[in-house]
């Protein structure tokens, strides 16, 4: 019978519980959103394997922007992997690239041994590599245990074709984590398009401030906070996703 599997990407203990309360599979743990992602805290890492009584994957990512990284930022993955490993975490998700579109894989290869026994998911610097059937090929050659990926598209909704494509070809040799823009609405048909087990999302919303004195400016980016709200998770929100997920 098909299993699916539902991670939450969180940027905050609120979410995290939220995670926990609706039911999530387990919890990939982040901060920055806004810019894609980021490295998360100690103190934040701690209270999310403390409190959420989920499985917490780190994000190992210690800057926005492309996913070649210097000698010493790979430094900084690797402390901050045994940091989090310290702290309780059950695996990691990174993404490392080559200056030509490939993926890294004597670098990807080191993270995971590093990191093992524990899991590791190659995030969506997946889907800007050049070939993604050979991206596939090399991932699963380094030990990776999942992708996450909206099919080398914008969002999976455009990527649904590929999706399933890649599902066929990994043919459970690694698993296919469908991720990026995934919504509530679209969730059972993309499960039933792509036969994939494995998704991923944050599923936040703004929720107005209880400050009672701000400052309100106008931003040139629509999808950023300007003090007077916050990105909050909704429990009833991540129930009603593994529902639509599982209901196909």
């Amino acid at each position: 019978m098909r299993k699916i599997i539902f991670e939450l990407c969180a940027e905050s203990l609120q979410a995290c519980l939220a995670a926990r309360e609706g039911g999530a599979d387990r919890i990939e743990l982040c901060t920055a959103l806004s810019e894609g992602g980021l490295t998360p805290s100690h103190g934040l890492t701690r209270a999310a394997i403390l409190h959420s009584g989920l499985p917490v994957h780190v994000l190992l990512r210690p800057r926005s922007g492309d996913f070649h990284y210097t000698d010493d930022e790979f430094s900084l993955m690797r402390e901050d992997l045994l940091h989090a490993h310290s702290l309780g975490a059950s695996g990691f998700v990174l993404g490392i690239l080559r200056t030509d579109g490939t993926v890294d894989m004597e670098r990807t290869r080191q993270l995971v041994e590093l990191a093992a026994p524990l899991e590791i998911t190659f995030h969506r610097a997946f889907d800007y590599t050049i070939s993604l059937e050979q991206a596939l090929e090399d991932v699963i050659a380094t030990g990776c245990r999942r992708v996450l990926t909206s099919g080398g598209e914008p969002d999976v909704l455009a990527g649904a074709d590929k999706l399933a494509r890649l599902v066929e070809i990994a043919d459970g040799r690694i698993d296919i984590a469908v991720g990026g823009g995934l919504r509530i609405k679209d969730a059972a048909a993309l499960a039933r398009a792509t036969g994939a087990n494995h998704f991923h999302g944050s599923l936040r919303r703004s929720e107005a401030s209880k400050m009672q004195h701000e400052r309100r400016w106008v931003l040139e980016d629509p999808d950023s906070l300007d003090g007077t709200s916050r990105f909050v998770v909704d429990a009833g929100d991540v129930r009603t996703m593994i529902g639509n997920l599982r209901s196909s």
